[in-house]
């Protein structure tokens, strides 16, 4: 017998994105392209954004500022796994709001569709309304914010 074992590309598309896009308020999922504005991007998830370490998944904006990275990888992967590689593009992440101990933006979240990690370093005060209702945990529960996005 033959198991199907999803991509994550898959994942992506068929959870993740599904997840994103089903909140209240929903999330838009527009592709990385060279000399787009972010200070327009509100409750948006860049894909493929470009960091000086490779591509982050997701990158998540809110008013205009990268706010989190978002790093998926298939079901069968389990998130906490992928936790480093989310800090290696947090790092390197070249429209950062701040420094946190050498990440430039306060949020990663590691992803398999299924479950996840909250990788969160301080409050700001650029993120002290917005990210409350962020918790590790399923997928179901992340990223809830109920303001911040649409005002």
């Amino acid at each position: 017998m033959t198991v199907h074992v999803e991509s994550e590309w898959l994942t992506r598309k068929k959870r993740i994105d599904t997840k994103l896009s089903s909140l209240e308020p929903a999330w838009r999922i527009v592709p990385y392209r060279e000399g787009m504005d972010l200070s327009r991007l509100t409750c948006h998830a860049v894909e493929e954004f470009p960091t000086v370490n490779g591509p982050a998944d997701y990158a998540l904006f809110v008013d205009g500022k990268m706010m989190g990275i978002v790093e998926a990888k298939k079901v069968t992967v389990n998130p906490q796994n992928v936790m480093e590689q989310a800090k290696r593009y947090a790092a390197g992440a070249f429209q950062g709001i701040g420094n946190w101990g050498g990440l430039r933006v306060p949020f990663l979240y590691a992803t398999n569709g299924a479950q996840g990690q909250l990788f969160r370093k301080r409050k700001t005060a650029h993120t002290a309304d917005l990210w409350l209702g962020i918790i590790a945990g399923p997928l179901s529960s992340w990223i809830s914010w109920g303001q911040g996005c649409y005002k």
